[in-house]
């Protein structure tokens, strides 16, 4: 590894995503404690796709991110044919068969899926040259979207679908989307949830939904995971119980305590101080993140930086707001922390783009194109 190569990397986005790496290696951990000792298997296979993940996110950051736009229609066949195979072939976790299993590792051709879409639509976005996107130009980009939504709503996977539609609708309003598309897709929206309801949606997530608008519906049943999280919260305060002193984590009343609800975890057993270095360091990620669109002079470098900030600033909000009780649980993890190799090795090569677009991006002069 070229150590003057790494040294020329965004520092700030560096500690930030490696502090965050740490801090969910630990919790992992500390959830792992029982009255039998230690369990050190989920921590060593995150810890083993953090070292993997951040070798790749290094190697993708010394490739020039303008070389991906040769490769959007292999990507792309790529996505489609890994989520075709794994409806037959996948195996069966939590529900969905949106699994790959390898021995101990599970892959979840999802998560890659996210990134390739932020690829092929900041390809097909900059290739418009800023004008406005009107209904053609939407519907051609909901053709390459929809597919992959339709394939990922049949494992079922409600909320990986979920992620994708709001990165491609969010980078259709940041390229300009005029009022006439703006109502087709709302009105769109609303007739897909409609029919989503009656046909895809299976009873879990159904009362998932109904649940997060009346918590207190079945406290015992699909309300419990949300209740347990939010007297996990609480009962964190200022200080924290201590790592390995969790009530609701150590005794298990808190499900899913590793993955989607390792916030609460954190809360719980970190406090206040906890979330708030949490929360500091989203803050200094997203910051860096944010600059760098700034900085950049390419309009596909701009658009790739800005898919990958909206899907990890999506997850963020989605994860924290299941854990407070305010958005419903969707089984999306927390960025970086949330054990799970596919979703921590994908976030990790949506930073190597980015760190690519940072080295590479900033002083790109703007060829002009033959007319």
């Amino acid at each position: 590894m070229n150590l003057n190569f790494v040294n020329k990397l965004d520092k700030a986005l560096l500690f930030s995503t490696i502090a965050l790496i740490l801090i969910g290696l630990i919790v992992i951990l500390s959830t792992s404690y029982s009255s039998g000792g230690v369990d050190f298997i989920n921590f060593n296979k995150q810890l083993y796709f953090a070292l993997l993940g951040i070798i790749v996110m290094i190697f993708v950051s010394n490739i020039d991110y303008r070389s991906l736009k040769n490769y959007t229609g292999i990507f792309y066949l790529f996505a489609c044919f890994i989520l075709i195979i794994v409806l037959f072939y996948g195996s069966f976790v939590r529900g969905t068969s949106s699994w790959f299993s390898f021995g101990m590792f599970n892959v979840q051709p999802a998560e890659f899926v996210k990134i390739i879409i932020i690829i092929v639509m900041a390809k097909y976005l900059a290739a418009l040259k800023n004008i406005m996107v009107d209904i053609k130009k939407m519907l051609v980009s909901a053709i390459y979207v929809s597919l992959p939504v339709l394939l990922i709503l049949l494992q079922p996977d409600f909320g990986s679908a979920i992620v994708v539609l709001v990165i491609w609708f969010s980078m259709l309003l940041i390229s300009g989307l005029n009022k006439s598309s703006l109502y087709i897709i709302l009105c769109s929206a609303i007739i897909i949830f409609v029919l989503g309801w009656s046909f895809f949606l299976a009873d879990y997530q159904k009362n998932r939904i109904t649940t997060f608008i009346n918590p207190q519906i079945d406290l015992q049943g699909a309300g419990y995971n949300v209740n347990q999280s939010i007297i996990a919260i609480g009962s964190g305060q200022f200080w924290g119980k201590g790592l390995g002193h969790g009530s609701q984590s150590q005794l298990n009343f808190l499900p899913e305590k590793h993955t989607d609800f390792i916030f609460a975890v954190i809360a719980e057993e970190l406090g206040f101080i906890g979330v708030v270095i949490v929360l500091i360091l989203f803050a200094i990620l997203f910051y860096r993140i944010f600059k760098i669109i700034d900085e950049v002079q390419d309009n596909f470098g701009k658009l790739l930086i800005i898919g990958i900030a909206v899907l990890l600033g999506f997850h963020v909000l989605i994860n924290i707001g299941m854990n407070l009780g305010i958005m419903p649980v969707t089984g999306i993890p927390l960025p970086f922390i949330s054990y799970g190799g596919s979703s921590l090795f994908a976030f990790l090569m949506g930073i190597g783009i980015v760190q690519s677009v940072y080295l590479k991006g900033r002083n790109y002069e703007l060829i002009k194109e033959e007319q």
